[in-house]
């Protein structure tokens, strides 16, 4: 046998798979074969040291647990890179593995990109490439279902993507559950003609205001120099706010913020068309609620770029980060100067947690983990699912086809961030205050993550709840990960918040609106801080917990899921609210004015 050919038979024996799929997931299909030529952007995350991982993971703890004399110490920029700095071996073996197939790589820190062709990239990882449609959003993306490489450089390597990380969030967009225009005396009326109470006595009853919310939750703090502070939320798959909206929403329902605007800051290729006739409710929902409840701390949107075709342009010189937008997002946020980085964050997609390969959900948790580290709270919508939609298995392997399993969320269900729930306004005693009015919204996503183990800081209130699980307990054993981070951690109002969006006012639903309700919040928090000479809350899971008396604990209603399923008899699964951390609600609704005593005291809810 030729010396050539036995070099190549001992390469393919050395390889190392880093990922592979046993089928095409669920909603795609190829829909051709990708041409050799075809370009394709990568980028490669390397590995951190272990050593150095470790002691980042209990700094960020220390730092983020309240009584710690660490306790707000975050990282500047530089700090946490030295933390998070892969070793020089890792680096040299990398690249020139990649010189070796001619490709002449770009380092930035623990990443490294490249432009290649596919040709290229296949022989590259070893694998092929193709076109792939997703049903709903009709766009190609260029992906494999499987990758190797070299042993040499496979310890040195995380991930390889986009490769195996087809996702959903462009199918399941944004945690709007539902919408539909106000109708007034059975009439679908344009905005100019609809009415709306206002002021801080709002009843929350029969529609969500800025108003009601306040009262609902004693929201009456107003920072003296919010310039010190910004608060940011982030928008994806082509919805841009809209001025205008944002204009009358708060001529007609928050008229002392009227005059009030955001910044965009435009992130992988995202744009902020004014003019553009996609749907912009998520965005809009967002913008509207975040500012209606940290005004006047100023608020950017972060603009994500990144379904785009992967064809290079003269505007557009490489390939965006197709389906990527959490990759590209946040790279743009770790290399921000200190100055430029939100205190708080609010993000409202998310997707099923098995859609998304372990690989990069792990990767992309520990990113939001070095925003923590740096200062930023970062809160994600928990999703409108309960304890999952269809709850089948997307292993295609024999013994797990169509098996039953809860469906956690990504990135809700990642312990580096807080996730939030919803509730709703009980309609069944005509309660139209926040007394005894808010019960769990069915859709409610919630649960165990299949990736990430029960962090400290929660064990003690999600171990009780386990505890207290009856005979549903039993019955659904198998279908989630008991030994899970539990999530949502928090809760707030989610159904039928009125927002301004295009010539109408819309009710929306969906734990969308809660997370920059609670976002908002914190984002007060944070403002009372920095008032004080205190350092941002930063990562908030820690303090969440060691402070459960500052929220209102929900105890009833359930969210719902798994509709149609064997095992719960063609009916669904349920996770009931009950006394303590629930997999529903969290911990409960805030109780800002107890929050604000606790991390600023002394501080007038004023």
């Amino acid at each position: 046998m030729a010396l050539s050919s036995l070099l190549v038979l001992a390469a393919v024996a050395s390889a190392r798979v880093m990922d592979r799929l046993t089928a095409v997931p669920p909603g795609w299909q190829q829909s051709r074969a990708a041409s050799p030529d075809d370009p394709i952007f990568l980028r490669v995350a390397l590995k951190q040291q272990p050593d150095r991982v470790k002691v980042l993971d209990q700094a960020v703890l220390d730092m983020s647990t309240p009584g710690h004399p660490n306790y707000g110490l975050h990282m500047t920029r530089d700090e946490l890179r030295s933390y998070t700095a892969p070793s020089d071996d890792a680096v040299s073996a990398v690249t020139s593995w990649l010189q070796d197939h001619a490709i002449q790589p770009t380092v930035d820190h623990d990443w490294v990109s490249f432009t290649t062709t596919v040709r290229t990239a296949a022989e590259l990882l070893d694998t092929q490439f193709a076109w792939y449609r997703y049903s709903h959003s009709g766009r190609p993306a260029l992906r494999t279902l499987s990758y190797s490489v070299p042993g040499r450089v496979a310890a040195h390597i995380d991930l390889v993507q986009p490769t195996t990380r087809f996702g959903n969030l462009g199918a399941r967009r944004s945690a709007i559950f539902g919408m539909h225009p106000v109708e007034l005396d059975g009439i679908v009326m344009p905005a100019w003609n609809a009415k709306f109470p206002a002021g801080e006595t709002d009843p929350c009853a029969s529609r969500i205001t800025p108003g009601c919310l306040r009262g609902l939750y004693n929201v009456h703090y107003r920072p003296a120099a919010p310039e010190n502070s910004k608060v940011a939320f982030a928008s994806f798959l082509e919805e841009y706010a809209r001025y205008d909206d944002l204009k009358v929403f708060l001529e007609r329902l928050m008229p002392e913020a009227v005059g009030a605007n955001f910044s965009v800051e435009l992130v992988n290729g995202g744009l902020n068309d004014q003019e553009s006739e996609d749907d912009s409710t998520e965005a809009n929902l967002d913008l509207q609620y975040l500012l209606a409840l940290s005004h006047p701390i100023p608020v950017v949107e972060y603009s994500v770029g990144g379904r785009g075709p992967l064809v290079p342009t003269a505007k557009q010189p490489r390939p965006p980060g197709d389906n990527e937008p959490y990759l590209e997002f946040l790279l743009h946020l770790a290399a921000l100067p200190d100055r430029a980085l939100p205190q708080t964050l609010s993000v409202s997609y998310g997707e099923e947690e098995q859609s998304v390969p372990r690989a990069y959900a792990l990767k992309v948790c520990d990113m939001f983990k070095e925003l923590g580290a740096r200062g930023v709270s970062v809160l994600f919508a928990s999703g409108d699912s309960g304890p999952g939609d269809y709850c089948v298995s997307n292993d295609a392997n024999d013994d797990n086809a169509n098996m039953t399993v809860f469906e956690p969320t990504f990135p809700a269900a990642c312990p580096w961030v807080t996730s939030v729930g919803g509730t709703m306004m009980m309609t069944d005693t005509g309660a139209d205050t926040a007394e005894s009015g808010e019960q769990a919204a069915p859709f409610s996503s919630g649960g165990f993550s299949m990736y990430h183990d029960r962090p400290v800081w929660q064990r003690d209130a999600v171990e009780g709840y386990l505890l207290s699980l009856d005979g549903d307990g039993d019955v659904y054993a198998p279908f989630f990960h008991r030994e899970g981070r539990g999530f949502p951690d928090v809760a707030a109002q989610s159904d039928r918040f009125v927002v301004r969006d295009g010539q109408y006012f819309t009710l929306v639903g969906g734990t969308s609106a809660a997370a920059p309700v609670v976002a908002g919040m914190v984002a007060l928090l944070n403002a009372a801080r920095r008032a004080q000479g205190r350092p941002p809350m930063g990562f908030l899971n820690p303090w969440l917990y060691n402070n459960s008396a500052a929220f209102r604990d929900i105890t009833l209603g359930a969210g719902r899921g798994c509709h149609g399923r064997d095992e719960f008899g063609g009916g669904y699964a349920r996770w009931n609210a009950t006394g303590g951390w629930d997999p529903v609600t969290g911990l409960g609704t805030p109780l800002f004015d107890k929050l604000l005593e606790a991390v600023a005291p002394g501080t007038p809810n004023a």
